[in-house]
C-alpha cells in the first residue's frame, strides 16, 4: 500500500509519461494484462488510456488491471490510469 507521500511523488512522476496502452471496446482482456504486467517490470510506472468506445467504466476497468497485474493505482486522472508496481530487476524509482 503506497502512502499520500509516496503517491504524490509517482504522481509527479507519471505527469510527463505518455500513456503506453489503450483500453478500447473490448475492455481488458488476458492478453493485455500480461503485456501489462511485462512493462510495469520493465517500467514500473505507466499510464493507460481508456478511449470514449469503452463499455465500461474508467473505474471498472481499473480495479480489473489491479488485479490482473497486482499493481497499485496511483491515480485516475482524465481517462488515464497510473498504475505503480515495484520492479524486481529493473529498480529505476526510489520511493520517499
Amino acid at each position: 500500500m503506497l502512502t499520500g507521500k509516496q503517491k504524490r511523488f509517482l504522481r509527479s512522476e507519471a505527469h510527463h509519461v505518455k500513456p503506453i496502452f489503450q483500453v478500447g471496446k473490448i475492455g481488458v482482456n488476458e492478453n493485455m494484462i500480461e503485456q501489462i504486467k511485462d512493462a510495469l517490470e520493465k517500467r514500473e510506472l505507466i499510464k493507460v488510456s481508456v478511449l470514449q468506445n469503452c463499455l465500461e467504466d474508467k473505474n471498472t476497468v481499473a480495479e480489473k488491471l489491479i488485479q490482473g497485474t497486482e499493481a497499485e493505482l496511483v491515480q485516475i486522472i482524465g481517462n488515464n490510469i497510473v498504475l505503480y508496481k515495484e520492479s524486481l530487476e529493473n529498480k529505476q524509482l526510489q520511493l520517499p
